[in-house]
């Protein structure tokens, strides 16, 4: 009896034997540990470890760049803005001073004048009185054109527009003469060869 036993638990465990040679290579693979995979999941980590830190430090490395360009940027707009400022106090300067040194010829001429009103109050010659207003409109016309004005000749003139303001047309008193100035209203005058102020005239016709 305690044979049939022996041999009935022989016979039971053979087809666990057989069931765990029945496995197949591809389950005999599958039941062993992943080390291969866990290997290549730690590598690749690894790399995106690296790859962060790189590009991280491309990012600092990008916005020094752009604080220094900014810094830069706001130094030179700095400078810029103070010539600006400069350079424009300077053409004021310029423009004040020339009106002064023009101002301060001329005051000699107001002193003339001054002069020349106080003495025809006292005096009954009429021709010293105009020579004496001569001098005084001499030295004036002089200051001036140092200063660069210039008078238009004008009279005998073909009409031009660019210096020229017509009044009026009329009769030529002669052929030669029609499609000129006749005669001049107004002088007109030029400062260092621009015109300042159109000088109007007659046109013949």
């Amino acid at each position: 009896m305690a044979e049939e036993i022996n041999k009935n638990e022989e016979i039971t465990e053979v087809p666990e034997t057989q069931e765990a040679s029945d496995q197949t290579p591809a389950q005999e693979k599958a039941s062993e540990p992943k080390t291969e995979t866990s290997w290549l999941n730690r590598k690749s980590k690894s790399k995106d470890k690296k790859d962060d830190k790189k590009y991280l430090e491309r990012i600092d490395e990008l916005e020094a760049n752009l604080a220094e360009l900014n810094d830069k940027y706001l130094r030179l707009f700095s400078e810029f803005d103070n010539y600006r400022k400069r350079t424009l106090k300077e053409r004021l300067d310029l423009i004040k001073s020339a009106s002064q040194d023009l101002i301060i010829e001329l005051l000699p001429v107001v002193d003339d004048f001054e002069r020349a009103l106080k003495a025809l109050e006292t005096t009954h010659d009429s021709v010293k009185a105009a020579e004496g207003v001569q001098l005084i409109y001499n030295k004036y016309k002089n200051i001036l054109l140092r200063k660069g004005l210039e008078p238009m000749v004008t009279k005998g003139q073909e009409f031009d527009t660019d210096f020229h303001e017509a009044i009026t047309n009329v009769p030529a008193p002669s052929d030669d003469l029609k499609g000129k100035v006749i005669d001049e209203i107004e002088k007109g005058y030029l400062l260092n060869g621009k015109v300042i102020r159109f000088a109007k005239v007659i046109i013949g016709q």
